[in-house]
């Protein structure tokens, strides 16, 4: 017996199997569903349930609470259907998604961007098409069946002639994956990979003004959205606001530079937590969210679009909404989930 699972406001409809996360349900018919994670640590696949009855496998309470829970909401990523179900995610609206493809790939680059940094470069099969939206990810499939997930930092047009994706590792000490890639990896070597993953992208049905919001290297799904913007001549104001501890944690400051002699559109403000004397740092200063509401106390008219560290991505959600009325469903984002967080 199967179940059927409907999305509103979108109307889309798919079916889940008695004992199958609905997210995989979705995934799988091609259903773009919100997720970050799919591991029940982050709460990006978090949505409304409004009505059926879902029970949820282990997860983490900062990604789904007890009140939330009992107020009706639900993790698709470990929740299982035990009826039919309706949904509320306003971010399901594509009739069809890219197809999820398995492919290899050659390391053709390894960059040092910063001293936790490196930019990689992969090259795609030539007789293969690899689509996906500017902000979406990938996932490493790792040899004991693990996965990683990392955003590509280019946008699709930049794929003409070559077909390749840049993504931006930080090293993570003790890390089995960046580990390797800041130890043994080198150009030449093959990987696998599977995508595209996320509901992460622009939507370029609006036109409202945007707020931009990066730390550490959520930084890349932004710079791809950059570029897509450029490609596209997309004109909509855009504020671009990136936080790091300290400064050459913006890694990529001067390509910023460089977009916004050529996008009057585009704004940029770097903001430092932690920087020491030596840094002889003059700029923005404290918590990179915490800079948006200082900038823009009321958010009602905007959309914004965050990628970084959960604590960053999940307080912004929480004060943007809260503080400067931004409509929850004008709140787009991917949290950086490493495997430490999901065993935290």
């Amino acid at each position: 017996m199967t179940f059927t699972i409907t999305v509103q406001p979108s109307g889309r409809t798919f079916t889940a199997e008695p004992d199958e996360a609905m997210l995989a349900a979705g995934i799988r018919q091609g259903i773009g569903l919100p997720y970050g994670c799919k591991d029940g640590a982050c709460g990006s696949c978090k949505c409304k349930k409004v009505s059926g009855s879902v029970t949820h496998g282990p997860h983490q309470p900062k990604a789904l609470s007890a009140d939330e829970e009992a107020a009706g909401y639900v993790l698709t990523c470990c929740g299982v259907a035990h009826s039919d179900v309706v949904l509320e995610s306003r971010q399901v609206t594509e009739a069809g998604a890219f197809p999820i493809k398995k492919m290899p790939v050659r390391v053709s680059a390894l960059e040092r961007a910063s001293h936790d940094v490196i930019v990689l470069r992969l090259q795609l099969p030539a007789s293969d098409t690899f689509q996906y939206h500017a902000g979406q990810y990938v996932e490493f499939l790792l040899r004991d069946g693990d996965r990683r997930s990392y955003s590509m930092a280019n946008a699709p047009h930049t794929q003409v002639g070559q077909p390749a994706i840049e993504l931006h590792l930080r090293h993570m000490p003790g890390g089995k994956f960046t580990d390797h890639v800041f130890g043994a990896m080198k150009e030449k070597d093959i990987l696998r990979i599977e995508g595209p993953y996320g509901s992460f992208f622009l939507r370029e049905d609006s036109d409202k003004p945007m707020v931009l919001l990066a730390s550490g290297t959520g930084f890349a799904p932004i710079k791809a959205v950059i570029e897509h913007m450029q490609h596209k001549g997309i004109t909509r104001p855009a504020t671009l606001y990136w936080g790091g501890r300290r400064p050459a944690d913006l890694y990529q400051s001067a390509w910023i530079e460089t977009q916004l002699a050529a996008m009057p559109n585009l704004r940029y403000v770097p903001v430092v937590s932690d920087a020491l004397p030596e840094d002889g740092w003059t700029g923005r200063t404290g918590f990179v969210h915490q800079a948006v509401l200082q900038d823009f106390p009321d958010l009602s008219g905007h959309e914004v679009y965050a990628c970084g560290a959960p604590i960053v991505v999940e307080s912004a959600r929480r004060d943007y909404v809260a503080q400067a009325g931004l409509p929850e469903e004008a709140f787009f984002a991917d949290s950086f989930t490493s495997a430490a967080d999901k065993v935290a």
